[in-house]
């Protein structure tokens, strides 16, 4: 069963502009958050033990607590770069609820005292950027935002940011790059962006997902967050649910939720005649998780990490038995490869590699070798480079590979797959 937390008022037209945004108790969370101290906005989220909802799953309000003390400016940066394939719930956020995510940064920057807040909107998001620079212009004319935000002393600026097509910069380090007008792409860490961020100044980094969850935890507080969720994953998440199901869409789930209900309860199972192959259970990223696997996982960060995949955004992509697993990581492999910004030798020289192999298999070149290579060049790949993105690119290849070998060697065996029974060169010529 759905929980709305943060979803109960999207099917809302109105909800989009502040009049509306109000009307549903909108911006009075703010009034009470100003009322308190910044640091026990902090504690509040901290105790709600929110999480990174943009894939890391890190805790928010310890993040938050990163920030030295050394007078210096701070930043508070959006992540609204959703650029996971399979992720889709940032857009539907703040195209139907962008005040939600303003009032929730406005709390974020006086916890952590930040005069100045950039929302980094992916460039292909023309609508949600529009939706979202009309909300900020509603926003200072009602007194949320601008000098002295309802007579309390805390001044706050708002900007929107627009991305340029480029998945990386929706790694945090790439996206400070990218603002600074830099070519997007990631630092080493230390110095984290906490301590050295946005123009060297201390910078916090949070999702949409996660900005707008401040509203509920201090409306409610902690206590009652944790009600939905489990001990380590507490509250709820937006799940993007795609692929081979009758209902797609976003669905606000309490965290541990059976996968194998959300796909068959909010998303109306698969179409008939179709059994279950496989579930990418959190983006691209993620390792395939097999159909006895998905029928015991849970919507956790925990569960997955035992299973050696990742709840990641929350993108939830199902596979049934009508897919070509090959089909399905070339078409993975061509993303990362044309995705990776070229700055580690691993990653720029890996994905392609690893597409040009499986690309050879589906044209009928491929040999039994390649199986391995496959694996190898992956576990050469995974964790040896300055951001993800390899690991990103690695993660899928191994998982395909290592759980659906037969297909593999029997594609490369014969020449067609051994599910649509026909070879990919025939098919796309």
């Amino acid at each position: 069963m759905e929980v709305k937390l943060l979803t109960e008022h999207y099917d809302k037209d109105e909800f989009k502009t502040l009049s509306g945004y109000k009307k549903y108790g909108g911006y009075e969370v703010l009034k009470k958050a100003l009322k308190m101290k910044p640091a026990e906005i902090t504690n509040e989220v901290k105790a709600s033990g929110l999480r990174g909802r943009g894939g890391a799953g890190f805790p928010t309000g310890v993040k938050w607590g990163f920030l030295p003390n050394n007078g210096e400016p701070r930043y508070l940066l959006c992540n609204a770069d959703e650029g996971e394939p399979g992720t889709f719930k940032d857009r539907m956020m703040m195209e139907r609820a962008p005040h939600q995510l303003i009032e929730g940064m406005v709390i974020s920057a006086f916890a952590i005292n930040s005069k100045k807040s950039y929302i980094y909107i992916r460039g292909e998001y023309y609508t949600s950027k529009h939706i979202v620079e009309k909300a900020i212009k509603e926003a200072y004319e009602a007194g949320f935002l601008g000098k002295n935000i309802l007579g309390s002393g805390f001044d706050h600026d708002m900007d929107v940011y627009s991305g340029a097509g480029a998945y990386i910069c929706g790694e945090e380090t790439g996206m400070i790059s990218s603002l600074e007008g830099k070519k997007g792409q990631p630092k080493l860490k230390p110095p984290f962006p906490a301590v050295q961020g946005y123009l060297a100044k201390p910078t916090i980094v949070n999702n949409v997902e996660t900005l707008a969850a401040v509203v509920p935890i201090i409306k409610d507080g902690a206590a009652a967050y944790r009600k939905n969720g489990t001990e380590k994953s507490p509250g709820t998440k937006l799940f993007s649910l795609s692929g081979n199901v009758v209902k797609p869409g976003n669905y606000e789930l309490p965290l541990g939720y059976k996968l194998i209900d959300l796909i068959n309860n909010e998303g109306g199972g698969l179409k008939p005649g179709r059994k279950l192959k496989a579930v990418i259970p959190g983006g691209s990223s993620a390792k395939v998780i097999t159909r006895e696997e998905a029928e015991r996982a849970t919507m956790d960060y925990e569960c997955l990490a035992q299973m050696d995949t990742m709840l990641g955004s929350g993108a939830v992509i199902v596979i049934d038995d009508s897919n070509c697993m090959v089909d399905l990581l070339n078409v993975i492999m061509h993303f990362y490869h044309h995705e990776s910004c070229g700055q580690c030798t691993p990653c720029r020289e890996g994905t392609g590699w690893i597409e040009k192999i499986v690309h050879g298999i589906l044209y009928g070149h491929g040999k039994m070798q390649d199986v391995d290579l496959i694996e190898s060049v992956a576990k050469n790949m995974a964790g040896r480079t300055i951001c993800a993105l390899s690991d990103a690119a690695a993660f899928p290849a191994m998982s395909f590979v290592s759980k659906f070998r037969d297909e593999f060697e029997f594609y490369i065996r014969e020449g067609r797959s051994k599910v649509k029974g026909t070879s990919y060169a025939k098919m796309h010529h």
